[in-house]
């Protein structure tokens, strides 16, 4: 049979025929043409990040804008966390913190109650010889809460160990910054919340300066998320119930002054009188 007698449905379109479907055309692969094939890079990370430790911190002007990075003291934000002198010393301060002056009147305190209430026998009830007994309403109160003192001792050492913790448990979590200065004149709570809230706090700040400033603590008053405290006034109540810390950078030395891990060195003197005599003590 002739190609032309063919049927239309076994009919193929020959290449030089207009019929014929175009196929898409094909790119050149990238190794033809003399070109070579580059690969996509990662997204490189920043120097300073890739190389930033939890105690490389930011640092921020008077303005909240950042203006590098600041370097924490290691002996005071890079120890290993204790957890268990961390809890005793948080329960310490809960309960350094109670009043204990619940009262409760005893039954030789109530007023009243001299006179038996009723005869002792014929009337069928209990034989009371007192309406202020702990049995009758209106009486006293038996084992009741008595004045008393919930203070715990704890020594030093262990308290400064629990505060370096807590410090280092936020500097792990990269919640610790740290600003130059303030360029506020006047209390103004709207330039301290726009100084934080340019710094990243964006839940709870706790504001760690190195002295008293009393136009810092009035623009600070008003935000109820924000505390202003003393270097040497950091406990570890303030620093659990806020989320960021904000350290000043004139308070950083007096916080490594006073917590730090690495006790000062003392200069002994040595007697003169006699050879072998040992230290003073």
């Amino acid at each position: 049979m002739a190609d032309d007698e063919a049927p239309v449905g076994a009919r193929r379109a020959s290449p030089s025929s207009g019929r014929a479907r175009r196929s898409a055309p094909t790119l050149p692969s990238p190794t033809e043409g003399g070109g070579e094939a580059k690969p996509r890079r990662a997204p490189r990370k920043k120097a300073e990040e890739a190389d930033e430790g939890p105690l490389s911190v930011p640092a921020f002007d008077a303005n909240g804008e950042r203006s590098g990075r600041a370097q924490l003291p290691e002996s005071v934000f890079g120890q290993e966390p204790n957890m268990a002198v961390m809890h005793q010393a948080y329960v310490r301060q809960l309960a350094n913190a109670r009043q204990g002056t619940s009262k409760t009147k005893r039954r030789g305190e109530v007023a009243g109650g001299g006179a038996k209430p009723y005869r002792q026998k014929g009337t069928g009830r209990a034989r009371h010889g007192s309406n202020r007994e702990p049995s009758m309403v209106g009486g006293g109160t038996v084992f009741g809460p008595q004045p008393r003192s919930y203070v715990q001792r704890m020594p030093r050492k262990m308290r400064r160990l629990a505060l370096r913790s807590a410090l280092s448990v936020k500097a792990g979590e990269r919640k610790v910054s740290v600003l130059e200065g303030f360029d506020i004149e006047e209390p103004r709570t709207k330039v301290m919340e726009d100084l934080l809230r340019a710094v990243g706090i964006s839940e709870t700040g706790l504001l760690v300066l190195p002295a008293p400033n009393d136009v810092i603590a009035r623009s600070a008053g008003n935000l109820p998320w924000a505390k202003v405290i003393l270097a040497h006034n950091l406990n570890l109540y303030d620093i659990f119930t806020h989320d960021q810390l904000v350290i000043a950078r004139d308070a950083l030395g007096q916080i490594e002054e006073a917590f730090s891990s690495i006790p000062p060195t003392r200069t002994r003197g040595r007697r003169e009188e006699g050879p072998g005599e040992g230290d003073l003590k």
